[in-house]
Formats: C-alpha cells, sequence, structure tokens
C-alpha cells in the first residue's frame, strides 16, 4: 500500500520530535513530555474519555479527587509518549538501572509463559524486561495506522530487544504463538483493552468485552499464565512478575474460558487501584454508550 501525502507528512514531524527527543536526556525528556501533556491534554476530546473512565472506576471519588487524578494520568501519558523513542537506553539487567526487577526468580521458574498485563505506567518498559532476558518472548502489537509510522515504531522497539512482534487480533497471530510455545517461547500479550470478539465480564463493576486469546491458550497449553505490571517513580520504573493465575479446568471449555478471563480482569482491575493514574486512562475500555454525555 502507497503512503498517503497526509501519511508522509505525519511521518516527517515523527522524525523531527523524535530526533528533538534523542537529543536529550532521558529524565529531562519524561519530565518535558508530563509538562506538556499535563498542559495540552485537557484541551483535547479524550478528556471527556479518560474522566469517564475514572468516575466509573472510583464512583466514590470526589470531584477533587478525580480532578487531582486527571492532572496525575495525564502527567504519566505525557511521560510514556515522549520516553519511547529513547527506550533502547534502558538497560534493566545492568547495575544502576532506571528499571528495578521484582519477582524475577516466578519469571524464571514458568518458562514457557502466557504472560498478560495491561497499559501500565510505561507500559514498553515491560517489553525491555522480556526480551532483554535470556529468553525469547514474542510479543503481540497492533498495527498503526499509518504505515510509515508503523514500520518506525517496529525499529525502535528492535533497537531496544523486541524482535519477535506478533500481529494481534489475526489467525495467523494466533497460530504463531501456538507454535511459538510449542518450541519454548514465551509471548507476552496486553489484555486490558475493549475487544469487541471476546467475551462480557465485569471491570469495576461494568460490563467489558475482553480479549481471551491468553486464557484459550493456556487452557490448551497447559502453560502458565503469568501476570505482569509495572510502576514509575517519575523516570524510575518498577517491573513485577506475579505468581500464575490458577486457572479452572472443569472440562467445560466455554466456562473455564469465562472464569479465567475474568480473573485476567481482575488483577487489571487490582494493579489500577494501587496506582490509579498511571493507566491509559484515554482509552474506550467501556461500551460507547457509557461514554455518551448525559442530556440536559
Amino acid at each position: 500500500m502507497t503512503p498517503s501525502f497526509q501519511d508522509r507528512v505525519e511521518a516527517f514531524a515523527y522524525d523531527v520530535m523524535t530526533g528533538a527527543m534523542r537529543c536529550l536526556p532521558f529524565g529531562f525528556v519524561s519530565g518535558l513530555g508530563a509538562f506538556l501533556v499535563r498542559g495540552l491534554g485537557p484541551l483535547t476530546s479524550k478528556k471527556q474519555i479518560a474522566e469517564t473512565g475514572l468516575r466509573t472506576a472510583f464512583p466514590d471519588k470526589s470531584d477533587t479527587e478525580i480532578k487531582s487524578l486527571m492532572r496525575a494520568q495525564w502527567d504519566n501519558l505525557g511521560r510514556t509518549l515522549t520516553e519511547f523513542p529513547l527506550t533502547d537506553r534502558l538497560k534493566p539487567f545492568t547495575p544502576n538501572s532506571r528499571v528495578e526487577i521484582i519477582g524475577l526468580d516466578i519469571f524464571e521458574a514458568n518458562q514457557p509463559a502466557i504472560i498478560v498485563t495491561g497499559h501500565f505506567a510505561n507500559w514498553e518498559i515491560m517489553a525491555t524486561v522480556l526480551t532483554q532476558s535470556n529468553h525469547n518472548v514474542r510479543i503481540t502489537y497492533r498495527k498503526i495506522n499509518n504505515p510509515l509510522i508503523d514500520a518506525r515504531v517496529r525499529k525502535q522497539r528492535e533497537a531496544y530487544g523486541t524482535k519477535y512482534l506478533v500481529k494481534k487480533s489475526s489467525h495467523a497471530g494466533g497460530r504463531e504463538l501456538f507454535e511459538a510455545l510449542k518450541n519454548g517461547e514465551s509471548v507476552a500479550l496486553l489484555n486490558d483493552q475493549k475487544f469487541n470478539t471476546g467475551v462480557e465480564v465485569p471491570f469495576f463493576g461494568e460490563p467489558a468485552m475482553t480479549a481471551q486469546g491468553a486464557v484459550r491458550l493456556a487452557l490448551k497449553t497447559g502453560r502458565p499464565l503469568l501476570p505482569m505490571s509495572v510502576t514509575r517513580n517519575r523516570s524510575k520504573f518498577v517491573v513485577t512478575f506475579h505468581p500464575p493465575i490458577t486457572l479452572q479446568k472443569t472440562g467445560e471449555r466455554d466456562a473455564d474460558v469465562l472464569s479465567g478471563v475474568t480473573q485476567v480482569n481482575a488483577f487489571i482491575e487490582a494493579r489500577i487501584r494501587e496506582n490509579p493514574a498511571q493507566w491509559f486512562w484515554v482509552h474506550r475500555r467501556w461500551p460507547k454508550a457509557l461514554y455518551r454525555k448525559p442530556k440536559n
């Protein structure tokens, strides 16, 4: 597919911005991103999405508390966006790294694993840990609409070690994950975004369509379903491997999948409750109707 004129303009702007950021220290760029998005974020259409999500998840919080969380989640989003072009500078397994790893023994003891996580803090940091470890890990991704930027993002991910990318939501991708597990490789999936062809399970008390691929893979292969998370303290990070999720195996496949997906959502929800500002609130996680402004 030939890139359009708009694709080329967007790619040029992307190159200018990433080139400028790569001339600066990681911590400075992270702080700059926080400053810019704290100011610009509230002026965008994403403000209503983020605020609706926070009020849905935390109905008991006051307007003042929601306002504080809104500001903090813009801070986190801005840092995450501007940190990405510099991610290859992070070396989690070297002394004095910006990345601390907790539960590495759990990861090592459960190879190969089906790793499930969400858009916490800077989720790319988890990929640096997985792909710079001593194990091959295939990571799913959603292709960016602009093919030129998509190619650049893939190249930047390869720069920090992510060489085994698998297209999300495709039959070929599913087969590739299955074959990878058979060959002793781990696979990693972000499991916290709306998935229209998934199963409906509760998320903060509201029905949410959720991908079931990770759970189906675990039930089919018998490999551990291993949760993973990341938190940030400004431009430093803590990546945590959690104990595997115990799946029910009654022989009723649909019921077992539903139970497993419910447990994955519960894990995601628990991590968000621990650090409510460090999640990707600008995504419409619930049905569209929930985000419509009430009529006066």
